[in-house]
């Protein structure tokens, strides 16, 4: 097949994938601000961000900064580096420079951690094949033993007359019809059970892209102590009268904990107020608004002007996180039908869009957390009560309807808000990493090919929804997180995978990488990575006027 042959192909499969009617999407708060950053900055002579009006006055040094938020690269072991490269009289070179290293570092213990698990669990099965050899020799001992002694006894009296005073015909026939290696097969089978008994007990395999509990891939406890210690700072906040927003957003960028992070979402996407005691009234009128919704529309499904949207929602809802048992339940999707339908017909300028289902689903997972403590993936949330699973559904439309009017162009017609990302995702890439744009180049690869879908989709379909929600616990604390910092994001993402974009030598191999980047193993140290490398872009390039331009 031809090169352009290649591409139409591909491009018509992608194609397909892409809406013909259009959405929005709800931008965010903001990250910690650094002061030492800022103050090299107008050292260097570049243009510092502009201050937020209002604020207490700034920690005087990055010490005292450190102690009151996380900082942007808060990966947990190379704090220490980054205290100490603070020291020095930085410029933005610089700045740039200790990111990478400690992403660089990152990696490196990433791969210290895979050489360390893959050795112990070749020494783990060397010790079981080394114990499954010496049962076999001690019972071909025995065996041998047992034989001996009985040539001992006579070796001229048959076998049976000697096995024991009470041995009979019976047992003659039993020990005659016995398997002559029967010992060595009960020898393999008490290794089998020994082999099986060593190894850690494994739940009912669910694939590792659909898991979504949080988790470290290299295999950290879940709560550690400064885990314990962020979550105690986050309920101390959410626990005064009036929640200081500003404080929630430095918080929340590092991520937030499970275990509040429905009630910070909540505050963070502007559905409820930070005043404690107007949330339960607030509540309740919007869960009682959005039900009078379905009264008054859901029944016009399927009138004529809307039943091809209906349609369209009900092809597609059982196809979000189809390896996620949660999203096949049949009340489950019912759900996610009212919640689209509802929003389509609230929203005519765009109406429904393939791959607005999917931003439904991490409202729904996190405030299903709300009401239970075990994992998700196979909850069956017929088992909850009905006002909590009424509670759920309401929540999660008016939190989606939040993220989607922040980025309204996105959908409307032509789409001109994705089109002007993936124009400046190509131009910031070729500032970022020339060799990677000039490869894609070189074998005719278009952005709009591949990031189209990134931004459509928030990158949903190219990360574990576990690590979309770790993504957007970010996105929700920074300035128009899901658009403008959603840019930093798909250029740092685009670039970690430089390594293997290079390696591939034509259009069809770089275009199926680029659909199907392997991601599944992903957990929140990969996402708080990507997200310091995001903001570092931001941080160098954000506020110059003529940074695409060479």
């Amino acid at each position: 097949m031809s090169s352009d042959g290649n591409k139409k192909q591909f491009w018509k499969r992608d194609a397909a994938k892409v809406p013909g009617s259009i959405q929005h999407v709800y931008g965010a708060q903001h990250p910690p601000f650094d002061p030492l950053l800022h103050a090299n900055l107008i050292k260097a002579g570049n243009k510092p961000p502009p201050a937020t009006p209002g604020k207490p006055k700034k920690a005087t040094t990055f010490q005292e900064f450190e102690s009151i938020t996380s900082d942007a690269w808060d990966v947990g072991d190379d704090d220490d580096e980054l205290l100490a490269m603070a020291a020095q009289n930085l410029n933005i070179e610089v700045v740039m420079e200790t990111a990478n290293k400690v992403i660089e570092n990152h990696s490196k213990q990433q791969e210290r951690q895979k050489h360390d698990d893959t050795t112990e669990l070749d020494q783990r099965e060397e010790d079981v094949q080394e114990e499954v050899a010496e049962e076999e020799e001690d019972d071909e001992d025995d065996e041998e033993s047992r034989v001996e002694e009985a040539d001992a006894v006579s070796p001229d009296v048959p076998f049976a007359s000697q096995s024991s005073p009470y041995t009979d015909s019976r047992l003659v026939k039993s020990h005659s019809e016995a398997p002559i290696g029967s010992p060595k097969d009960a020898a393999s089978e008490r290794a089998a059970l020994h082999r099986q008994q060593s190894l850690p007990h494994r739940p009912p395999v669910i694939p590792l892209v659909a898991r979504m509990a949080d988790q470290n891939t290299s295999g950290t406890p879940a709560m550690t102590e400064r885990e314990a210690s962020r979550l105690d700072k986050f309920k101390q906040l959410l626990a005064g009268p009036n929640t200081d927003l500003e404080e929630l957003r430095k918080l929340s960028w590092s991520g937030i904990p499970r275990q509040v992070r429905p009630i910070a979402w909540k505050l963070l996407s502007g559905y409820l107020p930070a005043n404690a005691e107007r949330r339960e009234s607030v509540l309740q009128r919007k869960r009682q608004e959005y039900f009078g919704f379905i009264q008054q529309y859901y029944d016009s499904r399927n009138d004529e002007h809307h039943q091809d949207t209906y349609r369209q929602i009900h092809i597609d809802i059982p196809r979000t996180n189809p390896l996620i048992p949660l999203f096949q339940q049949a009340s489950v999707q019912e759900i996610f039908e009212r919640i689209l339908f509802i929003w389509a017909i609230r929203h005519p300028a765009s109406g429904y869009v393939q791959g607005i289902n999917d931003l439904v689903t991490p409202f729904f997972v996190v405030f299903v957390f709300e009401y239970i403590e075990e994992e998700v993936e196979n909850f069956d949330v017929s088992s909850l009560q009905e006002e909590a699973l009424r509670n759920i559904e309401a929540d999660s439309f008016w939190c989606m309807s939040k993220l989607l009017d922040g980025i309204q162009d996105n959908y409307t017609f032509a789409q001109p808000g994705i089109q002007k990302k993936v124009k400046a995702l190509e131009e910031l890439v070729s500032r970022i990493d020339e060799s990677v744009h000039r490869h894609m180049q070189q074998y005719e690869v278009e952005y709009l090919q591949f990031a189209f879908r990134w931004m459509n989709n928030l990158l949903m379909r190219e990360l574990p929804l576990r690590c979309t929600i770790r993504l957007w616990d970010t996105y929700q604390a920074e300035p128009e997180g899901f658009s403008h910092f959603h840019l930093y994001v798909c250029a740092a993402f685009l670039v970690r995978w430089r390594k293997e974009i290079l390696e591939e030598r034509d259009f069809q191999g770089l275009m199926i990488l680029l659909q199907n980047l392997p991601t599944m193993h992903w957990g929140n140290e990969e996402v708080s990575v990507l997200l310091a490398e995001a903001y570092r872009l931001k941080f160098a390039f954000a506020d110059a006027p003529n940074h695409y331009k060479r």
